[in-house]
């Protein structure tokens, strides 16, 4: 194990270097649990202080590179309308997008985040909460652990991820709002379920969850199948997490037009891997 490990994660209560060890076993067995059942689990004071100090600084350093998206997108993140659909379908509902990221390129090659999500104890402890092996880092060099940012009036609507799982880490928390919703499995591999769909966006609150991440927090989650948002920001207070993420497919990327909404920019490897999913679901 690095030693720098340990000045970013408290292994002393999470010893996830050592996943014999009677802790993490019992951490393990909770999370797959909570994964299960709510396709969400979250680990509190993941990440140390110190640890969170040094991340909040190495975004603020590059805040000037954040790409703010303000776009108008559907739940799949697209943000081109379909008529050959009904005009009720859920892909032809679009709804305000106020979010932005830092993307994973612009990391220096030190980054205490970049460092963290490419540590083999954290992504065997993930692979084991989730019961699913193996798993692979994002081959997606804009997306892969990109630091989010909400700035005062922000708000993620309702979407899925392109990603099967990912971690929230959350760095800096709002003075108010910022709340992540949840609907757990409302989709799943060859099954869009639109009609759910479709009654979350109309403002049905019967399947949705919430958590209220605290600084230091580790979120794991299983966003591709499970609709999610994030409510307004408020307050003078940005909101500040980082999402690394993995994946079943170790070669699948980001599409072009995803791509391009969310991180500004089309890479090569976007275009040459742009290949239908095999989950049949819409990415």
């Amino acid at each position: 194990m690095n030693d720098r490990l340990k000045t970013i994660v408290d292994l002393e209560k999470y010893p996830i270097q050592n996943l014999r060890s009677q802790k993490i076993k019992e951490l393990i067995t909770k999370c797959k649990n909570d994964l299960d059942q709510f396709s969400c689990s979250t680990i509190p004071n993941f990440i140390l202080p110190q640890s969170l100090e040094v991340m909040n600084e190495e975004l603020k350093n590059k805040i000037d590179k954040v790409y703010m998206s303000n776009k108008s997108i559907n739940s799949y993140l697209y943000s081109k309308d379909d008529p050959s659909l009904p005009k009720n379908h859920p892909k032809r509902i679009f709804m305000k997008r106020d979010n932005g990221y830092l993307n994973s390129d612009l990391f220096e090659k030190n980054s205490e985040m970049k460092f963290l999500y490419e540590q083999e104890e954290l992504l065997k402890f993930i692979s084991a909460c989730l019961g699913v092996s193996p798993i692979y880092r994002w081959a997606d060099p804009l997306a892969c652990h990109a630091y989010n940012v909400m700035k005062p009036e922000g708000v993620l609507p309702w979407h899925f991820d392109s990603c099967e799982f990912t971690l929230s880490l959350m760095i800096q928390k709002p003075e108010k709002g910022g709340i992540f919703e949840y609907c757990p499995f409302i989709r799943e591999p060859g099954n869009e379920n639109f009609d759910e769909v479709k009654k979350v966006l109309d403002g049905d609150r019967t399947r949705v969850r919430q958590l209220k991440l605290q600084p230091g927090d580790l979120q794991i989650f299983k966003g591709r199948f499970t609709l999610h948002r994030v409510t307004k920001i408020e307050g003078s207070k940005p909101r500040y997490l980082c999402i690394p993420a993995y994946v079943l497919d170790p070669w699948r990327v980001n599409t072009p037009e995803h791509s391009e909404a969310i991180y500004g920019k089309v890479l090569p490897i976007h275009i040459e891997r742009n290949k239908p999913r095999s989950d049949g679901l819409t990415d």
